[in-house]
């Protein structure tokens, strides 16, 4: 196995990206019969193609799930992603055609290269040319070319963010695995040892973490998202097990705790952060348990996000920040 969202039979993934503008988008084409859910916790998503993952939506089959750079700009990129799809003869059957459900989140990227390239048509049909089962890229690939978390004292400030996944493999044949972009308003923290991985970093000494929550709790105001500090981290969880489209977004609820466990401050006013879940199999488990299995693997690719993120020479990432010393407690 692969240790990627690519582990679920029939989904495979793809990226797109331009690093002169980092910025770049990345897609997760499904099988047939896959199921959608989604779950939105922060207040400033941007999303498209995202209404029929409701429960009282009579569509009831997802084709693609797109997460896109460029903030609003980076919505069209979905649209290269249904021109793949239609020519392979894929989508909702209607009486002229068939129309493919991709429903679609960005984030905002626009502060770190060029702001004025975003992903586009042509780069969301790229990264379905580039799709592929088995090992997946992470790091500053696709949409995670231009994350960045930890952005309380501004973009000069923050740390590298990415692109992570990961899977669980129960001995029974029930498989769950995640796949977020990581471009956080807050600290990226190892729950178990009560480290910043990543966040925003101490003007004094920038090779060391400050606290966000701690400082915003004593008083530091969040700035104003027409400052430019919009952030957004968003996730896709898929299993091979059979889920109606409620257990489906019962699954995207309870796989949101993966981002509470390991982003301190998250789904603040200026996040906008989402998962999508995606099932397609005839494994049986309950929705507990799926849910259970899919904050773990959002947790943990929430980290293999950060370990793999290149700075490509706008930030630092936790590759450079870790060569000379250790992450430095929340605490």
């Amino acid at each position: 196995m692969n240790h990627a969202i690519t582990d679920v039979p029939g989904f495979q993934v793809g990226h797109a990206q331009d690093l002169r503008g980092a910025t770049g988008c990345t897609v997760v084409l499904c099988p047939p019969g896959t199921v959608g859910g989604l779950d939105v916790r922060g207040s400033a998503a941007g999303t498209r193609q995202t209404d029929s993952l409701h429960p009282l939506h009579f569509v009831d089959e997802v084709h693609g799930v797109l997460l896109s750079g460029g903030s609003a700009f980076g919505l069209d990129a979905s649209g290269g992603v249904m021109r793949f799809l239609e020519e392979k003869g894929i989508g909702y059957p209607t009486s002229a055609a068939r129309v493919p459900i991709v429903p679609t989140a960005i984030i905002y990227d626009l502060g770190i290269g060029e702001g004025r390239i975003r992903p586009d048509q042509e780069m969301g049909y790229r990264a379905c040319l580039n799709s592929h089962g088995g090992k997946v890229e992470e790091g500053s690939a696709g949409v995670g070319a231009g994350a960045s978390v930890g952005k309380l004292l501004g973009i000069r400030w923050a740390t590298k963010g990415g692109v992570g996944t990961a899977s669980l493999i129960q001995p029974g044949g029930v498989i769950v695995a995640a796949l977020v972009v990581v471009n956080a308003f807050g600290d990226v923290i190892d729950p178990k040892e009560g480290k910043i991985l990543a966040g925003a970093r101490d003007p004094k000494n920038p090779r060391s973490f400050i606290n966000s929550a701690a400082l915003i709790k004593g008083g530091l105001a969040i700035p104003r998202p027409e400052k430019g500090f919009q952030n957004t981290t968003l996730g896709v969880v898929a299993t091979n097990v059979k889920l109606t489209k409620r257990q489906a977004i019962k699954v995207a609820q309870m796989a949101q705790s993966g981002f509470a466990r390991t982003i301190r401050p998250i789904h603040s006013t200026v996040d906008g952060d989402l998962i999508f879940a995606l099932s397609a199999g005839e494994q049986s488990a309950d929705v507990n348990t799926v849910g259970i299995l899919a904050e773990e693997a959002v947790t943990e690719s929430v980290h293999r996000a950060i370990r793999e993120a290149d700075g490509l020479g706008f930030l630092p990432a936790y590759k450079d920040l870790v060569r000379s010393s250790e992450s430095f407690s929340s605490e």
